[in-house]
């Protein structure tokens, strides 16, 4: 049976379900530079060069394979600039008795591939993607009968099905979870591991220079681009991150540093979420760095909760709740998306920090997203659906499986804490504690109010008076509530008025 096997630009791996059965005697593989996919919100430079040049390295691996492989590039000049549209001219090229494709990582492209059987008049084989270790209905399974949805007890039964870090029926060590030993503040004389980063190659060049033509108006820099786009180089990243960053990375997995984005971080995302590298084999190298002593327990079970976990659990979130996910406002949050995440002028060194280094890399860790840009968002009350879209467009490893419940449950606690049981919200304390971001900052950490007054400190309160109707009665927000009950009406109108006075001057 004549086959055509289209593969979408994050499912770049050889193992993927759509080639499994692939007979390179009749088959041909359709691989497609999709307008549309470029557009539908303005993505980071960088991220759009790691996509179209890891296809294109793929595209030539599979050719010499001896497979026939049908590529589209973006700037060929009959190229629909749809999925679909493409699909349509492939068939009449090629005319194939059936196409196989794995289930795509967004709930709009799902939708698209269940029409088009009826639209193009040829099977469509959907299948399976098989690279994650719990499937759709796994995750379903998980959920049912659950009122709420923790991720903590979903890891727990990831750990009893896989084995990992497990001893029989007992986790390893004797606890699950070390989380409570990875939140410590890098020490100044503690070294910072320098990371392999990887030359574009000519490949890589001509999509670069296609980019920086194209879309010369978008987020981000193109020259520092340096992100693996070949399995041999994600492969060699992934040697890097367990020889010389995952022994400190549990640790300090929660630090944050001026001019030191990655520190201990994998840095693996981009090249995982595309398909370079499997979720397997990078659990499997962490427990085994494990077993021979060169990392410590807190290090291997801190990084492997979060690709067995939470990386896991947030995909079975999103195809669990979506469509009427991306549509939750639990805070009916309805302040507009400042410019400062897009051009990083700010005085909040925080902030100019996090967003110069997302700029400059396509790469925040996952700190510096939640309690830096995150916290910001929902203690400004920003709009779910605009923060949500910034961080799609601006992060190489953003997809929307992936990012919008991190935004939304995490970040925004937009779903209402169906995700995550308390808003993590926060002063500048926290930020204070975490890195060394406040003590070059033009306003004052340690002041509560004032013009010269970290901005985080008035918009905290200011965001706990604004919700006490909604968050007042959660056991895990009594604290600052009971703190809250002894201001008077005047203090509490005046620290919302201040943090008012701040976010509007933001524009």
């Amino acid at each position: 049976m004549k086959t055509l096997r289209l593969i979408l630009g994050d499912q770049l791996s050889r193992d993927i379900s759509s080639l499994a059965d692939i007979d390179p005697a009749t088959d041909v593989v359709l691989m497609v530079e999709v307008a549309e996919e470029t557009t539908y919100v303005p993505h980071h430079k960088q991220k759009l060069v790691l996509v179209l040049s890891a296809m294109r390295h793929l595209a030539a691996a599979l050719a010499e394979q001896g497979i026939t492989v049908d590529y589209v590039r973006l700037d060929d000049g009959g190229n629909t600039g749809s999925f679909s549209g493409e699909l349509a001219r492939a068939i009449d090229r090629h005319r194939p008795e059936r196409i196989v494709v794995c289930e795509p990582g967004e709930w709009r492209v799902l939708a698209m591939m269940r029409r088009w059987e009826d639209d193009l008049g040829v099977p469509v084989d959907i299948r399976d993607d098989t690279r994650f270790f719990a499937d759709r209905a796994r995750f379903r399974r998980w959920a049912a009968g659950r009122r709420t949805f923790r991720m903590e007890h979903f890891y727990r039964a990831m750990r009893r099905e896989t084995g990992l870090l497990m001893d029989g029926g007992e986790p390893i060590g004797g606890r699950w979870n070390y989380d409570a030993e990875n939140r410590k503040r890098l020490p100044a004389d503690v070294a910072i591991p320098e990371r392999r980063r990887f030359p574009a190659d000519a490949i890589t060049r001509d999509v670069m220079a296609l980019i920086a033509e194209r879309f010369a108006d978008y987020f981000g820099d193109l020259d520092s681009f340096a992100w693996p786009v070949t399995r041999e180089d994600a492969l060699a990243a992934l040697d890097d991150f367990i020889e010389t960053a995952l022994p400190r990375f549990g640790d300090y997995q929660d630090a944050m540093k001026a001019g030191a984005p990655f520190l201990h971080h994998a840095l693996l995302s981009p090249a995982l979420n595309i398909g370079l590298l499997n979720p397997r084999e990078v659990c499997a190298r962490a427990v085994a760095a494990f077993g021979t002593g060169q990392v410590p327990l807190n290090a291997a079970e801190g990084f492997i909760r979060q690709i067995l976990g939470w990386r896991e659990y947030v995909r079975g979130i999103y195809w669990l709740t979506m469509p009427g996910y991306a549509e939750t406002n639990a805070l009916d949050a309805r302040r507009p998306l400042p410019a400062l995440y897009w051009n990083g002028e700010t005085p909040m060194r925080c902030m100019a920090e996090v967003i110069g280094s997302t700029r400059e890399f396509a790469y925040s860790h996952h700190i510096q997203r939640l309690m830096v840009t995150g916290n910001f968002a929902l203690l400004a009350g920003i709009r779910p659906k605009e923060i949500a879209e910034w961080y799609l467009a601006v992060y190489a490893d953003a997809f929307d499986w992936v990012e919008l419940p991190n935004t939304h449950g995490m970040a925004m606690f937009a779903d209402g804490g169906l995700l995550a049981s308390k808003p993590y919200a926060a002063s500048g304390a926290y930020i204070n504690r975490m890195s060394d971001f406040c003590g070059d900052c033009a306003y004052d950490v340690k002041k509560k109010a004032g013009v010269d007054a970290c901005p985080f400190n008035a918009m905290y309160w200011a965001f706990l008076i604004r919700n006490a109707d909604k968050l007042a009665a959660n056991p895990r927000m009594a604290m600052p509530y009971r703190a809250l009950a002894g201001w008077s009406t005047e203090r509490k109108t005046g620290i919302v008025a201040e943090a008012n006075a701040f976010l509007d001057s933001l524009g």
